[in-house]
């Protein structure tokens, strides 16, 4: 086997471990990278939705108070307020969803599904549990959530959810006495869920990852390239050149022409000491003749 064949050989599966080594670890990175984009921007919208319940609830709830008397105003209900916020973000973005899953909602859009049953159902087992991220697929993609509990703090919320004769009536009257009553202090009754979709990060992560596996490999295939030129020059050429030199002088020509090598490398040294094996062969085959 020949010299550039064998480090062709050897240089490929370096480059093969090289690529798949740092293939998996940069997919990887890329995709963690991406899943923390998505759960960053989940949360700063989970964050937005905490921000107009609050405004909801110490601003607005009280300037309708009088109102509410005549005809129960849902934009008094903070999770109403964030829902219907979050909802404008969809006409433009429909892939995100916000929803304050409800096991026994008031208002019947917040009834959680059998998937937000489940999430609901964590919270309400797990006290300590504060904040629950998955992954799931939906019609338009794979979606991260981000899921928060919504715990009954305040006595004031059992005003319109604890019983029917509690509860004002206009709220009764526009929603019914069947739904949202029953609830107890310090009772986990639903969930804040924030969905965002992992298309958009994920594809972008997928192409850098192309774009970086394609710039790597075409840096390999250089470098072999300028390698595979520098060994043929430096080392393969000469040594060959060497070769036949030695070949004619070990089969009596003396007369073949000297091998000129002036550089002060591994080559050159080896050129060196072919010439004074070369003289001395000469020098003595002549003495021979004589």
């Amino acid at each position: 086997m020949k010299l550039l064949l064998k480090f062709n050989l050897i240089f490929v599966l370096v480059m093969a471990l090289g690529v798949g080594v740092s293939g998996y670890i940069s997919r990887d990175l890329l995709q963690r990278h991406a899943q923390e984009e998505v759960l960053n921007s989940a949360r700063q919208l989970m964050e937005n939705a905490l921000a107009v319940r609050n405004y909801t609830a110490t601003q607005i709830t009280k300037l309708l108070e009088t109102q509410m008397k005549y005809e129960f105003l849902p934009q008094s209900v903070p999770s109403y307020s964030a829902t219907e916020v979050l909802a404008t973000l969809r006409t433009k973005y429909p892939e995100y969803a916000y929803k304050e899953a409800t096991l026994n909602p008031t208002n019947p859009r917040d009834r959680a599904d059998s998937w937000e049953v489940d999430i609901v159902n964590q919270f309400r087992n797990s006290a300590d549990l504060k904040e629950f991220v998955g992954q799931r697929d939906t019609p338009s993609g794979r979606s991260l959530y981000v899921a928060r509990p919504v715990r009954i703090t305040n006595p004031a919320c059992l005003t319109c959810h604890s019983s029917v004769d509690a509860a004002p009536k206009t709220m009764v009257d526009k929603y019914g006495p069947a739904n949202g009553f029953g609830w107890n202090l310090n009772e986990v009754v639903s969930a804040q869920i924030m969905s965002v979709p992992m298309e958009l990060p994920l594809r972008r992560a997928e192409q850098t990852f192309k774009v970086f596996m394609g710039s790597l490999v075409g840096v390999f295939v250089a470098v072999g390239l300028v390698l595979n030129l520098m060994i043929w020059f430096v080392v393969v050429r000469p040594v060959t050149q060497l070769s036949a030199l030695a070949d004619r002088v070990s089969q009596g020509d003396l007369e073949a022409p000297d091998f000129e090598r002036k550089s002060r490398d591994e080559i050159g040294v080896l050129a060196d000491s072919f010439a004074r094996m070369r003289a001395s062969v000469v020098q003595a085959m002549k003495m021979l003749d004589t």
